[in-house]
């Protein structure tokens, strides 16, 4: 009987001890917007599914800090582009086909990094020239632009300047341009509506880009990669929470580049909190 009573005062304990126990879930993400959103919406997600509060650190930094923070184990998720994956972690040239670029990061960051590449959210968000809609309407394209004999006043930020597969492959079209200003990406839209510089760098889910005040000059010779947005996840975390996969999986293709740039713009443009959005995101795709 002291036997039954001994394991029956034991059984709470042990269940108390393997539930404390449960490694944190901690999503991160890099300090743009769509960044941010994306990691809140893992998040709050994650939180709905796995019945407990998950950590955030959104914000930390680029692709470098976020990489580097994935390795020490400081975070098990964060949102990244499979094109940017294979620039500045692999330090590779990224194919033009994106379903070759998602297989090689798949291999490469398992092998090297113990990190799964999950499935694309289902949006590509490739970088994008931009320039006022009003008084270019007969430029579309960058050759287009090349072949103008305007000089392009060129703004970036550093991110763009800096990649391998940002300046440097703009570079390719040979556009007249003064020396490029290096600008905060929130100065972008700015500087471009002041006239301070008249074609800036961003990307094409930018929120600002729900405004018929600008468009993009088509990349007709496809120099920029693809930059499919997808979760990198530690191998160690999935093992260690079976319900993590097929709740992160929900996830996948339950976004537009369109649903993207207008998520972004609540933030960027109505100034809307980052978790509000965030929440009426899962709620429209009927993951609430």
């Amino acid at each position: 009987m002291l036997r039954v009573t001994a394991a029956g005062l034991m059984c709470p304990l042990l269940l108390a001890s393997c539930g404390g126990s449960k490694k944190p879930v901690v999503v991160g993400s890099k300090n743009g917007t769509e960044q941010m959103l994306l990691g809140e919406i893992v998040a709050q997600h994650l939180e709905r599914r796995l019945g407990r509060p998950v950590e955030r650190r959104l914000g930390l930094g680029d692709t470098a800090i976020l990489y580097q923070s994935m390795l020490s184990g400081d975070v098990g998720i964060y949102p990244e582009y499979t094109g940017l994956i294979e620039a500045d972690i692999l330090k590779e040239q990224a194919n033009p086909d994106p379903q070759i670029v998602l297989a090689r990061v798949r291999q490469e960051m398992a092998r090297v990094a113990q990190i799964e590449v999950l499935d694309s959210l289902g949006f590509d968000s490739p970088s994008a020239m931009v320039v006022r809609a009003s008084g270019l309407e007969k430029i579309a394209s960058l050759s287009e632009a090349a072949k103008t004999d305007k000089r392009w006043k060129m703004g970036f930020p550093y991110e763009f300047q800096s990649r391998s597969d940002g300046y440097k492959q703009l570079s390719s079209y040979r556009l007249s341009s003064e020396s490029p200003r290096i600008l905060d990406p929130a100065q972008l839209f700015p500087a471009l509506e002041k006239g301070d510089v008249d074609m800036i760098a961003t990307r094409a889910t930018d929120g600002h880009l729900t405004s018929p005040d600008w468009k993009i000059l088509a990349d007709d010779r496809k120099v920029f990669p693809s930059y499919e947005a997808c979760l990198l996840v530690r191998q160690d975390l999935i093992a260690a929470e079976p319900a993590l996969r097929p709740a992160l999986a929900e996830l996948s293709r339950k976004f537009t580049a369109d649903a993207m740039r207008k998520a972004n713009a609540e933030v960027d443009v109505a100034h809307r909190p980052v978790a509000a959005v965030a929440a009426d995101f899962l709620a429209q795709a009927g993951l609430r």
